[in-house]
């Protein structure tokens, strides 16, 4: 990916962080975005020797995709941008039960409205041939009522990228979708310390073990890479197996 500039939002951390060092050990220039984390998104740029540069902006607010591409195009002085991964997310609100509207336009506005816009507002700036991979989530095969609202977000994603990658695909542009299962980050590393619960999801994954977000990042580059270019409109599960069924 020498030569190559890709764009990852919420890379201060977990999922998103592994994904720029993975795509800047490739040789990719990442631009890293963040909402919050400025020092968090600053220490990201470091650890990939500061191949790239810093965005911020908060999603799932009005202006939301205009910030990012100003901020990108501004950086970017005239180039393209070849690589568009959309990781940021909010998290599950609850179940059915307790949510609140509140809450779920939240999830709406960042997990869907946020990287739907932010293609639109991207795409004269990427390149013909260039990427487009947003994370989806293993939620969406599975019935699990605390992430009933969280998981409709990750549907409609889903949903997104095989329209998109037949609306680009005059353009050589792919697009594709990632879902991880349960994977284990320096950002949520803490909820894995529940007594028995990195046992119980291991149970219950095919290849025994919680996912990492080097694991997650690997199926992003590869999807990223020139290596992908006849693969489009695909949800690449990236969970190990996570309840594939009884064992």
């Amino acid at each position: 990916m020498n030569g190559r500039v890709a764009l990852v939002t919420g890379a201060s951390r977990g999922i998103g962080r592994a994904v720029a060092e993975r795509l800047a050990a490739a040789g990719a220039e990442v631009v890293v975005h963040y909402h919050r984390d400025k020092t968090g998104a600053e220490e990201t740029l470091a650890r990939i020797g500061g191949r790239g540069f810093v965005v911020g902006a908060e999603l799932g607010v009005p202006g939301d995709a205009d910030e990012v591409r100003r901020q990108v195009h501004a950086a970017l002085e005239g180039r393209a941008l070849d690589v568009l991964v959309n990781n940021a997310a909010a998290q599950p609100a609850g179940p059915l039960a307790t949510d609140t509207e509140e809450a779920f336009d939240r999830l709406m506005a960042v997990n869907v409205r946020a990287p739907y816009f932010l293609i639109q507002r991207l795409l004269p700036m990427l390149s013909d041939g260039g990427r487009i991979v947003s994370i989806s989530s293993v939620a969406t095969r599975m019935a699990n009522p605390v992430q009933t609202s969280f998981a409709m977000t990750k549907g409609a994603l889903e949903t997104m990228t095989r329209t998109l990658a037949l609306e680009l695909g005059p353009r050589g542009i792919t697009v594709n979708a990632v879902a991880p299962g349960a994977t284990r980050t320096e950002a949520n590393a803490a909820f894995f310390e529940t007594p028995g619960l990195s046992e119980l999801i291991a149970g219950h994954t095919a290849l025994g073990r919680l996912g990492s977000g080097e694991d997650v990042a690997d199926v992003v580059a590869f999807l990223a890479s020139p290596a992908a270019r006849w693969v489009t409109g695909q949800v690449v599960d990236a969970s190990g197996g996570l309840y594939l069924g009884v064992a």
